[in-house]
């Protein structure tokens, strides 16, 4: 089985950030995509062209055309979000963007009417149903297939870097959870979803897609959701680890630190260097201690189980990387999670926002309506709970899971 790859400029960029739809008085997810979708579209157009259906009708995905910088994508995605936020608050629904919805019950929502989703929830059953997260996906062009999956192998060392940063689902149906990351373990639920299979190279992961289409696991290339894939059909190495991010300046900081790793591999390919493949079972317990502790996690750095802590594996990360964002014009945006790392990733700020409350999770909504409108805080919470906040009887033990 061949698989064409339009390979793609070098480093050019595309951004995808999954909204959700919230009602302004209760605060809860809810349908409108249908509605706002139909009255932004463009005359004589069948859709919009940046704005898009996702699996539920309380979400909307914005997305960017082919951007050559971090701003540039930026302030495309800043530009549909305006269109999408004056159609909603018409119907008096506010955007939001974190990986889960603190309290939403999953089961109260309604599927997009699109036959590709209805055909995965028949095929997924209750996998696909409870898949009410949310996420951010950067697009990074790649000239040659052959460089690919070395690319994407290399980048998965950085898994825990991306998942730490981006947290922002501490909660489900109510509840805190315990992690940072819930998203990423709802998400894992899916057979093709999770960490990628490693592969030597293109003709490797098209005897993979062949024998995986063959068997009828999956109908097509699009069905595998790895955290870290190569798109054929845009000729990109697509990051997909993220959680939603609630602000334009975080969703900037990690396109940043996307572009940079893959142009970074991608010139060392060049340079006729090997890639690394790091070891299955040390990516799966950074993946799982990134989900579980996000930015207080210790991550494991060799195979003789080496650990340090991951914010500083970030900051050594983002110093290694400026000389190539100042090549890309991405070094504001790489800079900009030193702020991230002040006030806190978002799991930690909707913590402090619930603990201020009393538990009370409407705040926590209110709290990322004010993100998406305002932008990133100056300053972190005075107070920033170092584990979960108590909740509602209904959670195990009247307290989080």
């Amino acid at each position: 089985m061949q698989i064409p790859f339009s390979s793609s400029e070098r480093s050019s960029l595309g951004v995808e950030w999954e909204l959700q739809l919230v009602d302004r008085q209760s605060r809860e997810l809810t349908a409108g995509a249908t509605e706002i979708l139909a009255e932004i579209c463009p005359e004589g157009a069948e859709e919009h062209p940046k704005a898009k259906h996702e699996l539920l009708q309380s979400t909307v995905e914005v997305i960017t055309g082919v951007c050559t910088t971090v701003e540039e994508a930026t302030a495309d995605l800043a530009g549909t979000v305006a269109e999408v936020a004056a159609a909603a608050d018409r119907r008096g629904l506010g955007l939001l963007c974190a990986g889960t919805h603190p309290f939403t019950d999953w089961q109260t929502q309604l599927i997009s009417p699109k036959e590709r989703y209805l055909q995965l929830v028949e095929r997924m059953q209750w996998l696909a149903r409870r898949l009410q997260i949310f996420g951010v996906h950067v697009h990074v062009g790649v000239r040659s297939p052959d460089k690919a999956m070395p690319i994407v192998n290399a980048l998965t060392q950085y898994v825990p870097h991306f998942l730490a940063l981006s947290a922002s689902s501490p909660f489900w149906v109510g509840c805190d959870t315990g992690l940072a990351s819930a998203r990423s373990k709802v998400f894992e639920g899916m057979p093709t979803a999770g960490l990628p299979t490693q592969l030597p190279d293109w003709s490797g992961f098209e005897t993979y897609m062949e024998t995986l289409i063959s068997t009828g696991s999956i109908e097509s290339v699009r069905e595998v959701w790895w955290d870290i894939r190569p798109h054929p059909g845009f000729g990109t190495v697509e990051l997909r680890i993220c959680d939603g991010l609630p602000t334009l300046e975080e969703v900037g900081v990690v396109a940043a630190f996307s572009q940079c790793l893959v142009e970074q591999f991608d010139a060392q390919l060049d340079r006729g260097y090997t890639l690394p493949t790091p070891p299955s079972w040390v990516l799966r317990e950074n993946k799982w201690r990134a989900a579980r502790y996000g930015l207080d996690a210790d991550v494991v750095v060799d195979e003789k189980g080496t650990v340090r802590p991951v914010r500083q594996a970030i900051l050594d990360l983002a110093e290694d990387l400026t000389p190539t964002a100042r090549r890309l014009g991405c070094e504001t945006e790489l800079a900009g999670v030193e702020k991230v790392l002040a006030v806190g990733a978002s799991y930690q700020r909707q913590r402090a926002a619930a603990l201020g409350s009393g538990g009370d999770l409407r705040a926590v909504v209110d709290g990322l309506l004010a993100e998406m409108r305002d932008g990133l805080p100056d300053t972190g919470p005075a107070t920033r709970p170092d584990g979960p906040v108590p909740g509602p009887a209904s959670c195990a033990g009247g307290h989080a899971a």
